[in-house]
């Protein structure tokens, strides 16, 4: 192509991706620090979650501004944008419920990346994954509930101050 040899090419773009992976290292090792500087005790209490690791939950703190910006877990929910909605057209054509999908892209694709691991060592997550694929249901559909889960779980431990308790139930529920 324009009798550029393919080969300058190619380290012209190898240079470029080592530079960008050098800054993205820096910016979160710079979040990282300012994150542990505030949210330190809420860093330590979301990585408590399996299936929550460090990305996601430095993530988690900074868009919830350390969980202050939401009253409650159904509000993180809806702002993600993982709560399902029913498209309805009149009185008689029903369309099928569906995520929303009108929230924040990266932090619902880094909470279903998180599903697949939270489906292995989270019970919670685990029993909800089981019992909606046992109706018959999608796998992909069982891990945004298992994703939705994941945000009401690290909603409660943030607001509680409790860390993860495997057998902790909930005076709410039953």
């Amino acid at each position: 192509v324009l009798g550029i040899p393919s080969k300058w090419v190619y380290g012209s773009l190898k240079r470029t991706k080592k530079h960008l992976d050098k800054e993205i290292l820096g910016i979160e090792t710079k979040v990282l620090s300012l994150v542990k500087q505030d949210q330190q005790a809420q860093l330590t209490l979301l990585t408590s979650i399996p299936g929550i690791g460090l990305k996601t939950a430095l993530f988690l703190i900074v868009i919830t501004d350390g969980f202050k910006k939401f009253e409650t877990a159904s509000q993180l929910c809806s702002y993600v944008g993982i709560t399902p909605t029913i498209r309805v057209s009149g009185s008689n054509v029903r369309g099928r419920s569906r995520i929303s999908k009108v929230g924040n892209r990266k932090l619902r694709n880094l909470l279903f990346l998180c599903a697949f691991t939270a489906c292995k060592h989270n019970k919670g997550c685990r029993e909800i994954y089981e019992r909606i694929v046992n109706k018959g249901k999608s796998k992909k559909l069982a891990l945004i509930a298992v994703s939705n889960k994941l945000i009401k779980q690290s909603f409660a431990i943030a607001k509680s101050g409790l860390p993860y308790d495997e057998t902790y139930v909930s005076v709410l529920s039953k």
